[in-house]
């Protein structure tokens, strides 16, 4: 019967190349991460091998991608993302920054773990400038998984990154049905699928091959930023200490001596900073270490309360909302640029 089909409906050359030219051009870039992990049964969903599987191969498991893209696909690294670090995100940004210069490419989907997932798209967010869409596609579960999520959340990141509509809204993150931009999406469970969450909200959703927008981003982003990844080749050292109850001022100490050029305080609370903390931290900003108060809460904007009264005076600085992973990214880049304080202060309300 199919061989009939197509003798009675033969499919020509031309009729083919018309097809594909007709279609806009996605690269899909392979970073390893669940995504691209297996697992010895289909029942093992929290106990595989991360970064086993090539982009190649996640691409070509997904056949309905040819029916929205003309996609390729290339492999940067192959890691699990618990093992990102600085020079991989770079690495990472400039390649997606050469990609996207290309007048046949239409966007990116990066594929990634979900570890560090929300850093390294907020560094390409901070650094890449184009209005073409970038976006991250990642998976709870690994292919070999009943119900793996991965299929269709490549799925849906192609079909976000082909869409007119997703160009200029930053870097964008598709996962579980929902769009949300690098700027706020955090990881919120170790194993649930919605893992992903944003404290204002998805941006839109992807709903059977369809990209709805309901709202856009308000802080600076990708082209309208001042970091060029084109001339960022290093970072310089920002480190971040988790504050609870009966912390010391150990780590603090110990990353002063390593040679930090900040060190984020997630602290308890509304960014807050124990009464036996507050001269060890002194004593750091003394020595040109600059100390950035965050919260170890997850969300919510630090209100000048006042317990800050004397951050002034202290030469320290407040993020807004930003979780303590990303304004460490942010406090780096903003390093690269300026160390006048009331400057690196203003990034947190600029991003």
């Amino acid at each position: 019967m199919l061989a009939a089909f197509a003798c009675a409906h033969p499919v020509q050359a031309g009729d083919v190349a018309a097809a594909a030219s007709n279609k806009p051009t996605v690269v899909v870039i392979g970073t390893g991460g669940t995504i691209a992990g297996a697992g010895k049964s289909s029942t093992d969903t929290s106990t595989y091998a991360t970064a086993t599987v090539g982009v190649d191969k996640i691409v070509q498991a997904v056949p309905e991608l040819a029916a929205v893209a003309n996609v390729r696909s290339e492999q940067v690294f192959q890691v699990g993302s618990k093992s990102i670090n600085d020079d991989l995100i770079i690495k990472l940004a400039k390649r997606v920054n050469e990609v996207l210069k290309r007048d046949d490419v239409a966007g990116v989907v990066v594929t990634h773990g979900t570890d560090t997932l929300e850093e390294t798209a907020y560094f390409l967010n901070l650094t890449v400038k184009t209005t073409k869409p970038i976006v991250f596609a990642a998976s709870m579960r690994p292919s070999t998984a009943l119900s793996a999520d991965g299929p269709l959340n490549l799925f849906d990141a192609v079909v976000t990154a082909s869409s007119a509509e997703a160009a200029g809204k930053g870097v964008l993150i598709t996962m579980n049905d929902e769009i949300h931009t690098a700027r706020d999406i955090v990881k919120t469970n170790t194993f649930k699928t919605d893992t992903f969450r944003s404290p204002y909200g998805p941006l839109g959703y992807v709903v059977e091959g369809k990209v709805l927008f309901y709202r856009n981003t308000a802080r600076r982003h990708t082209r309208d930023s001042e970091f060029d990844i084109e001339t960022i080749d290093r970072l310089p050292r920002v480190d971040i200490a988790y504050s609870y109850s009966s912390s010391d001022a150990a780590a603090y100490n110990a990353f002063a001596a390593a040679g930090t050029k900040a060190i984020v305080n997630a602290g308890t609370g509304n960014g807050n900073v124990s009464d036996s903390l507050v001269e060890p931290l002194v004593a750091i900003r003394s020595r040109g270490v600059f100390v950035v108060r965050a919260s170890r809460t997850g969300s919510g904007t630090l209100y000048r309360g006042p317990s800050f009264k004397d951050d002034d005076k202290r030469g320290w600085i407040a993020v807004d909302d930003q979780t303590a992973p990303k304004a460490r990214l942010l406090m780096a880049l903003g390093l690269t640029k300026t160390q006048d304080v009331d400057a690196l202060r203003a990034l947190f309300t600029r991003y």
